[in-house]
């Protein structure tokens, strides 16, 4: 799972920066929130949450980690390309895919937060704080 959100996370990171150098190429910032969400949901949040699975491995053994995974991958896709969609006049169409890709994004970051609060506390034997 920790490999999955790593090469994940990269390649939503390349495509990030790629759009943002076309768009500068274009001088049309139209999708400039689709790109700037693309590399925050797509690439810092998974990278972020892999880094932490790989420093703390019993976290990313639980089903509730699994979830967030797919939960941040998923989401990371959708919502960009739902923006994407508003920003360029499809408004009746794409505005579900934001809709329901911003809540499968904060369903992640929900399950991560837990996840973190059960494997990070002064609860645990030894840890540090």
């Amino acid at each position: 799972m920790t490999g999955l959100l790593f090469r994940t996370s990269v390649l939503l990171g390349v495509i990030g920066m790629v759009l943002g150098i076309v768009m500068g190429i274009r001088q049309d910032f139209a999708l400039a929130p689709a790109h700037a969400h693309l590399n925050l949901a797509g690439f810092v949040v998974p990278f972020l949450s892999a880094l932490y699975y790989r420093a703390v491995p019993e976290a990313a053994e639980g089903v509730v980690a699994k979830i967030q995974a797919a939960a941040a991958i998923v989401g990371a896709i959708l919502f960009p390309i739902g923006i994407a969609g508003v920003a360029v006049g499809d408004h009746d169409r794409f505005m579900p895919v934001v809709v329901s890709g911003s809540f499968i994004v904060l369903l992640g970051m929900l399950l991560f937060t837990f996840v973190v609060f059960q494997t990070s506390g002064a609860t645990k034997q030894g840890a540090h704080k």
